[in-house]
């Protein structure tokens, strides 16, 4: 069964950090990407990993973000630093190479 589960969201105040993960089964990683909804805004991608390991982080976490991945776990990881109340949100992984296998989410919330 192709599986992406991720995990790791909770609340956290300002400043803090989490790190999320997402777990896949039925499949290898291949280039996998972090995206973020926001209460009322579009689903958007915040970092991407490549296959073999680059790493891109967007503007809105530029400078707090790190991804990287396990692939003897076949898993991919999203750090998350210094956030912020807009960093609220579901964070999901999904595949950025065909077949698109997207993971259920997992919530954020950033509050004072």
């Amino acid at each position: 069964q192709v599986q992406l589960v991720e995990s790791g969201g909770g609340y956290v105040q300002p400043g803090g950090s989490l790190r999320l993960t997402c777990a896949a089964s039925g499949f290898s990683l291949n280039a996998m990407g972090w995206y973020l909804q926001a209460p009322g805004k579009q689903r958007e991608l915040v970092a991407a990993i490549s296959s073999g390991g680059s790493p891109t982080i967007l503007d809105s976490v530029n400078g707090r973000a790190t991804i990287s991945r396990d692939d003897a776990k076949n898993t991919a990881y999203l750090e998350l630093r210094n956030l912020k109340p807009e960093n609220t949100g579901v964070y999901y992984c999904k595949t950025r190479a065909s077949p698109t296998y997207w993971g259920q989410g997992t919530k954020v919330i950033v509050y004072a």
